[in-house]
């Protein structure tokens, strides 16, 4: 794949070269570039790693097939992590997961869970600090998980975050601040949020091989 093709061609581009010119091949840009987004969301949902990756896999195939549905109207991001969320959601229901209770009694007001470090380049690759942040993670609630994950890691706006788990900004807030107090109460460092669920490059290739040969042979 071209570099400069792939960093200069938008998600509407893509999209329009592939369903009206069928440029299949085009779609693998679409896979590496959303690949991290969609692994942070399955591990927030508390999937393995596996797990994660299979639902990726489904993921990026049932929005292929649902290309030509998508009108622009919202960020292809937000698109496609919704319909990431509606898989693990799906999954979760099947393997009879108990829905958390959402808590509205969280004071709106927080101090910031993470502060600024002078050694951030060393702490990102510590993988036993990211065994610690993730296990504190895993468990909070799925409610407030999901929204931190959705606000924090992936950086969507709190109108964007709203608008995927269909609640008001005012509980997002609420939700995100609670969070923070729930992971406030494991950790006893503070790091950036971007350490948080990183997808590792190696296992990049393998999603973009399963997918496209998929896609090849619809």
């Amino acid at each position: 794949m071209n570099v400069n093709l792939s960093e200069q061609l938008s998600e509407t581009d893509i999209i329009k070269r592939i369903v009206e010119n069928g440029e299949k091949s085009l779609y693998e840009i679409i896979i590496r570039r959303f690949n991290p987004y969609l692994y942070k969301i399955g591990r927030s949902y508390n999937y393995n790693h596996e797990d994660t990756q299979d639902l990726m896999q489904d993921t990026f195939i049932d929005a292929y097939k649902h290309l030509s549905k998508f009108e622009g109207r919202a960020d292809f991001k937000t698109w496609i992590v919704r319909i990431m969320m509606n898989n693990c959601y799906r999954k979760k229901e099947k393997l009879s997961f108990k829905n958390e209770k959402i808590m509205q009694d969280v004071h709106e007001q927080s101090k910031p869970l993470f502060v600024s470090q002078n050694n951030t380049g060393k702490v990102v690759h510590n993988k036993e600090l990211g065994s610690i942040i993730e296990d504190a993670l895993s468990k909070i609630p799925n409610d407030y998980r999901i929204t931190f994950s959705l606000r924090e890691i992936n950086g969507f706006s709190v109108a964007e975050t709203a608008d995927l788990l269909n609640i008001t900004e005012s509980n997002v807030k609420i939700r995100l601040n609670r969070a923070k107090s729930m992971l406030r109460d494991e950790l006893t460092k503070s790091y950036s949020y971007k350490e948080l669920y990183e997808f590792n490059l190696i296992y990049c290739d393998a999603i973009v091989e399963n997918v496209m040969k998929k896609i090849n042979e619809l």
